[in-house]
């Protein structure tokens, strides 16, 4: 298993990583003593690294698959990839699901003699700090990550996070690798981005024909109160105005804090709409709809991306989300290592995955393979450059997401499945047209 330590790296990073003042690296050594930390500097309790899982050794994207390579040697020293994310409060499920997508491709990689870099071997290390879904404490892990474990890059799933760090990350040096389906994050001309998921903004329209269709063209919104939850309403209001609806109103509730949507719930129903709008972490997302069925309400629902079916059915019988569009479950989704992945995480965590962990995990994987091909660990520049490349060279028993491509904008192009809750199935699929350019 990875073990997280403070490290003393000589060299250079581009993109500016060492051309911050020497006297805050002397502070910091003085404190951290150079491989050792007080309490106060620990990663977090929630982001301890999981038990090590094993996998078949992977083959080229494209290529069939050929037999399991024997081991490497142990390798010769480890590159720092961080993570910022919600590991307590409300949407602490959330931020650990991220994480042991990440997580379990790190211990595959690392047992299978990690990566070569420039002819030497690397093992992979994660390093998890609690963010607790605020973008200021985003903004102060990231800063901590690049002075305490000089990692090139950090993972963070949710987008005020990403805004946060992409105030500073071009100029301090490191790569944004951003779980997050707002399409800002790649709208703003940060060259050191990575978007990991397909933009919300391909959701809209389809998501509201398919419910104005089977149930009317009324919708009343309770989203979730965070920064995403409004960029998501705000596209969803345009497009579903768009196409001839009403919004009866806005009843938006803190999905982190809240545990009774009932005030919410009621006042949105007193509207008489036809659809409800309601998203954020799914356990939540599940309370809302299972209020609104108890409350007597017949009609629709519009699941923003961030709540997934799957978990949404550990909580209410499925037969409350009849009427449901959002996200096909990723047990279903027609990848060419999907059910792999969903057998593998099944077996280390006792539970199904969602998008969240695939997602991260072949992420993990393209970061790997970004860093052999770029042949540094240290110049970002370079590491991004190579992820264009590397999407195209994925093990193919590492993709439980089908990948197409890297736009120029720094999105990946994917396949994306949208699906409508019917009879207690997922059978009535709703294709969604995913843009390269987004």
């Amino acid at each position: 298993m990875p073990v997280v330590q403070a490290q003393c790296h000589e060299g250079h990073r581009s993109g500016g990583l060492w051309q911050r003042s020497l006297v805050p690296l002397v502070v910091l050594f003085l404190v951290a003593g150079c491989g050792t930390r007080t309490p106060s500097q620990q990663p977090a309790a929630g982001g301890s690294a999981p038990q090590a899982g094993s996998a078949p050794a992977a083959s080229a994207q494209n290529q069939p698959a050929r037999p399991a390579q024997p081991q490497q040697g142990p390798p010769e020293a480890k590159v720092n990839i961080g993570y910022s994310g919600p590991l307590s409060g409300g949407a602490a499920i959330y931020g650990q699901n991220t994480l042991n997508g990440l997580q379990m491709a790190a211990d595959e990689i690392n047992k299978s003699g990690g990566i070569n870099v420039g002819g030497k071997r690397y093992a992979i290390n994660l390093v998890p700090l609690d963010d607790k879904y605020l973008p200021n404490e985003t903004a102060t892990n990231a800063r901590r990550l690049l002075e305490q474990y000089e990692t090139p890059i950090i993972f963070t799933p949710h987008s005020g996070g990403v805004f946060a760090m992409q105030e500073f990350n071009e100029q301090d040096g490191f790569i944004i690798a951003a779980y997050t389906s707002e399409p800002r994050v790649t709208q703003r001309g940060n060259k050191l981005t990575l978007r990991i998921p397909a933009p919300y903004d391909a959701y809209a329209v389809p998501y509201s024909k398919a419910v104005m269709e089977a149930f009317g063209k009324k919708v009343a919104l309770v989203p979730g109160t965070h920064q995403y939850a409004k960029d998501w309403t705000a596209v969803f209001t345009k497009a579903w105005e768009s196409l001839g609806g009403t919004v009866t109103g806005n009843f938006a509730a803190n999905y982190n804090t809240e545990t009774d949507f009932t005030p919410f719930v009621t006042k949105a129903l007193a509207t008489n709409p036809d659809v409800l709008f309601v998203g954020g972490p799914s356990q939540p997302t599940a309370l809302v709809i299972k209020t609104a069925r108890e409350q007597g309400f017949k009609g629709g629902f519009v699941v923003m991306d961030q709540a997934k079916f799957e978990e949404m059915e550990e909580i209410v019988p499925i037969e409350m989300l009849n009427g449901a569009v959002g996200l096909m479950p990723l047990y279903r989704y027609p990848g060419p290592a999907t059910q792999q992945f969903v057998e593998q995480y099944k077996a280390r965590f006792g539970k199904r995955p969602t998008y969240e962990q695939a997602q991260h995990y072949q992420a993990m994987y393209l970061v790997a393979k970004a860093l052999e091909r770029a042949g540094t660990v240290t110049d970002v520049e370079k590491i991004m450059a190579s992820f264009s490349d590397a999407i195209q060279q994925l093990p193919r028993d590492k993709v439980p997401i089908i990948w197409r491509k890297l736009n120029d904008k720094g999105g990946i192009v994917g396949e994306v499945i949208g699906v409508m809750v019917k009879d207690g199935k997922y059978d009535q699929q709703i294709p969604i047209p995913v843009q390269e350019s987004y």
